[in-house]
């Protein structure tokens, strides 16, 4: 990486030992450069001596002899021996699980030089393929070391630095790790108060990358502009998979981009967009990218301000939309109207793969969930969550509660209009209909008959048509 000496450059431990009393952990970076780091033979290591040859820690022109000898050394010692120099705790999680492909890290209080210590152990571990270190105090001095470690690592490929307090610095020192890094798949970045001064580096370094597939960058301080450059992003990468943008402040313009983006891009399958103000101005691009992504199967609209008008600038997408496979429209103003044209979009859209969506904090009455039953004849993997009062629960029994009552006596519901239909012309008044429900004591209160009966009376004529 483009750093001084005096700022992060990687140089030998004498040198550090020379500055030692007056070293800063934000001025200077201690990575040695091969092998695995910081070393000693095995004998000055189990004594805890604090001194090694200049010899040993050529790197420039080192022999086989000197490599051989680092390389027996476990990373295990080397990470003892970089908390003895960094003069940090070491970590008892990290050693009991180096063998392990997943090291997680996480909420403990590893702080810059902690990070330095981790990072002269992993600079050529190849077992560990995840490394969480989400709300750690790394800052941009720990992420630095970190980096620096991800030019000689090449077995890690999941990285999750989230909540680090990593600011514009540190997302200027990630970037030009990604540019140059050909192994990190997966990064998690949320909540480190990227702004949209930091969103143009992800621009610069993703937007003709292939190789990272996930990117959280949820929980930052993307406004319109950094909405603008990574819509920019979007629609040139190719090859993330998942973008997490939840929890920012994009809208307006920034939605608008940002759609642009979705709408030409080809391998995102993700979009998770909670916590952002896309409302009508953001609704309508998705909607047209909707038409013409062949891509994305899972789209989060969570917490957008999207209201009724807004769900049918959606649905001219979903309408005929193919792929998209999870739809979360919760915690919106929407209503039941908007959710009644949702389900009636994807019913009538006989490609669309639509398998789950939530709208959980929607109330609806039993017209939706009669539309939804409908809707579940065609699609019987059709997963919708909504919220019901008890009162249209109850009412949605009646039907039920009606049709037990006859089957429990081997008699059909055709028979029972028929006995108060004494001209057979296929019609009953409904209140002949409510006399007889109450005659023959089935048990539906008050409430229920009347739902029974605007259920068989759709017109309101006070006549139901029983052939029907």
């Amino acid at each position: 990486m483009d750093h001084s000496e005096e700022d992060g450059a990687l140089v030998r431990p004498e040198e550090e030992e020379a500055e030692a009393g007056k070293q800063n952990p934000s001025d200077q970076s201690v990575l040695p450069t091969g092998g695995q780091g910081g070393t000693e033979d095995q004998e000055g290591c189990s004594q805890g001596q604090e001194q090694d040859s200049a010899e040993e820690w050529e790197t420039d022109l080192e022999t086989e002899d000197a490599t051989d000898r680092r390389q027996n050394m476990s990373c295990a010692e080397v990470y003892l021996r970089a908390c003895r120099r960094t003069g940090t705790t070491p970590i008892s999680s990290f050693l009991r699980h180096l063998g392990e492909a997943n090291l997680n890290l996480n909420h403990y209080g590893v702080g810059p030089l902690g990070a330095k210590a981790l990072a002269i152990a992993l600079q050529n571990n190849n077992c560990i393929t995840n490394l969480e270190l989400e709300d750690c105090l790394l800052k941009v001095e720990g992420t630095r070391y970190l980096m620096e470690m991800l030019q000689t690592n090449i077995t890690i490929q999941s990285l999750n630095l989230s909540t680090n307090q990593l600011h514009l610095e540190g997302a200027e020192i990630i970037c030009k790790m990604l540019s140059d890094n050909y192994y990190i798949k997966s990064i998690k970045l949320a909540g480190n108060d990227f702004d949209d001064s930091a969103a143009k580096y992800f621009v610069d370094a993703l937007k003709v990358d292939y190789v990272i597939k996930e990117l959280d960058l949820s929980h930052n301080k993307f406004c319109d502009t950094g909405g603008e450059h990574l819509g920019q992003m979007l629609a040139t990468n190719v090859g993330i998979e998942v973008l997490n943008l939840s929890w920012n402040y994009i809208r307006m313009k920034g939605a608008v981009v940002l759609a642009a983006g979705l709408k030409v891009n080809s391998t995102l399958k993700e979009l998770h967009l909670a916590g952002n103000g896309f409302c009508h101005i953001g609704a309508e691009p998705l909607g047209q990218a909707l038409k013409q992504n062949s891509t994305l199967e899972l789209l989060d609209l969570s917490c957008n301000r999207i209201y009724d008008e807004d769900v049918s600038l959606l649905c001219q997408g979903l309408a005929t939309n193919h792929t998209l496979r999870v739809l979360k429209l919760s915690q919106n103003p929407m209503t039941e109207a908007g959710a009644l044209t949702l389900i009636e979009t994807v019913k009538n859209n006989t490609k669309s793969a639509v398998e789950k969506i939530d709208i959980s904090t929607v109330f609806v009455s039993e017209a939706f969930v009669e539309l939804l039953e409908e809707a579940r004849t065609r699609r019987p993997a059709l997963d919708v969550r909504y919220s019901v009062m008890t009162s249209t629960t109850r009412n949605l029994a009646a039907l039920q509660i009606f049709q037990k009552f006859f089957k429990e006596r081997n008699e059909s519901i055709m028979d029972f209009f028929q006995a108060l239909d004494k001209e057979g012309t296929m019609k009953v008044s409904t209140a002949a209909f409510r006399k007889a429900v109450k005659a023959a004591n089935i048990p539906l209160d008050q409430r229920q008959l009347n739902w029974l009966v605007k259920k068989f009376d759709k017109t309101c004529t006070a006549t139901i048509i029983y052939s029907s």
